[in-house]
């Protein structure tokens, strides 16, 4: 009879990171670089995974810190010589799909809406509201361009090129980002796939925007046996966040976060 060893006989080891939310900067936003970062780095340190599995569910955000999520993960997958895979619940648009573009498969629900390849800046102008208020507005700059699309002053055409500069750069970061990663697997002929469309997950693949369609148990379970284990990694919101000023930050970033859902009729 045989010596049973029981370090040779550990199950395979999955980590998941489960990135949920509306990309922005700074701790409370629901994803940014600096709040993940901790998360990210155990993911792919602790107990050796087989693989990394993103579970993204995103309408989109910064495309900064979805530019900087995403390097890291990268980083990282590299580093340690580790795959990653991507699984989509709702959503991985915008800023949600360029995330799962850093990982070397990505899997979704039929269900589930994949694209949104754009970059938009959005605001409000409140001058009329002001003006009927009987309300002067006084500003005072050093630099012309500090003042530059400011809510409360009258659009300039000037200000409104130069945002579309920005935005189109942006844009082709974002277009350059996703032809490295997803290569041929990519109809880059399909209509609007740079322009802002999104798609379900069928149609997603079709297009070569996803891999497969599928879910992370099942896909994993294939891959590396019946008894792999999962190790979940998830941001969690902390007691202080529910009292104070806090609450007013968390609501009015829960109607921004809203709005983003919106584009997608979720």
């Amino acid at each position: 009879m045989g010596i049973r060893l029981p370090f040779l006989d550990r199950a395979p080891v999955v980590s998941v990171l489960r990135l949920q939310g509306a990309i922005g900067a700074g701790p409370r936003a629901g994803l940014s670089d600096q709040a993940m970062a901790p998360l990210i780095e155990k993911a792919f340190a602790r107990g050796k995974p087989k693989a990394v599995c993103l579970v993204i569910n995103s309408p989109g955000g910064s495309p900064v810190q979805s530019s900087l999520i995403a390097a890291r993960i990268r980083r990282l997958a590299d580093d340690r010589k580790v795959p990653v895979y991507a699984f989509v619940e709702d959503a991985a648009a915008s800023g949600g799909y360029w995330i799962a573009a850093a990982a070397d498969e990505i899997w979704a629900d039929p269900g589930s809406i994949v694209g949104s390849i754009g970059v938009v800046s959005s605001g409000f102008g409140a001058q009329v509201f002001l003006a009927r208020q009987g309300i002067e507005r006084r500003i005072h700059t050093a630099g012309r361009s500090k003042t530059m699309l400011d809510p409360f002053s009258e659009e300039k055409p000037e200000d409104v090129e130069r945002l579309n500069r920005i935005l189109h750069r942006m844009h082709a970061l974002f277009i350059e980002h996703v032809r490295s990663r997803r290569g041929d697997k990519l109809d880059t002929s399909a209509p609007g796939l740079f322009e802002g469309e999104f798609w379900l997950g069928e149609e997603a693949r079709e297009i070569g925007l996803i891999d497969g369609v599928g879910h992370i148990v099942p896909e994993m379970k294939r891959r590396f046996g019946r008894k792999v284990r999962f190790r979940r990694y998830e941001a969690k919101k902390g007691l202080l966040r529910r009292f104070g000023g806090a609450m007013i930050s968390d609501a009015l970033g829960g109607l921004e976060e809203q709005a983003l859902w919106a584009r997608y009729g979720l």
